[in-house]
Formats: structure tokens, C-alpha cells, sequence
């Protein structure tokens, strides 16, 4: 059984991720997510991601990256334990898992 496609839809004033971050889907989410603005809440629901590798860091780093390259702050929700874990190793939990203000 294959995972679903990765994509990001508006919900609300806020994005919402479903599918697979992966390796196969990152290059093609990142570029799709261009094409939309940031979320005007600052809120990014990861709640809907069914599987996630390394290269689901580098998107959301990708994403905090614009954030700040346009003056907006970026947070993640419900982020899955494996997406943790993963920025755990790579050093950047904390700049994943920042509170909502």
C-alpha cells in the first residue's frame, strides 16, 4: 500500500499538511507551497501527515526560512513523534517545536 500524496491546503487562516513527507513528495510540496501565501496565523497543522523521513525537516525548515525571509513567524502543530525524533537528531527540535504565542 503506498502513502498518500503530500499536500498543503489553506484551512482557515492557517495550513493544513496530510499525506506522506518524504524523500518522493518533498521537492513537489515545497514547490506547490510557493505558489500559496504563508498562513496569516502563522500556523502550520501537521496532524493529517502519515509518514515522515529526513526530508520532512528540510521542508519545514524550508518553510521557517520564508517566514523569516518575509517577516512572519511560523509554527508547527501536531507534530507527528517520528518528525520529532528526526529534528532531535538533526538539532533543530526547538525551532520545530515553538509555542504558539
Amino acid at each position: 500500500m503506498s502513502d498518500s500524496p503530500a499536500r498543503v491546503d489553506i484551512a482557515g487562516d492557517g495550513w493544513r499538511v496530510s499525506g506522506a513527507l518524504t524523500m518522493d513528495t518533498a521537492a513537489s510540496l515545497v514547490a506547490a507551497s510557493r505558489d500559496i501565501p504563508l498562513p496569516g496565523s502563522g500556523v502550520v497543522d501537521l496532524r493529517d501527515v502519515e509518514v515522515v523521513d529526513s526530508a520532512g525537516v528540510a521542508v519545514l525548515m524550508a518553510w521557517k526560512r520564508r517566514a523569516f525571509s518575509e517577516g512572519m513567524r511560523l509554527v508547527f502543530e501536531s507534530l507527528p513523534s517520528t518528525l520529532i525524533s528526526l529534528a532531535g537528531l538533526y538539532g533543530v527540535e526547538d525551532m520545530l517545536q515553538e509555542p504558539a504565542t
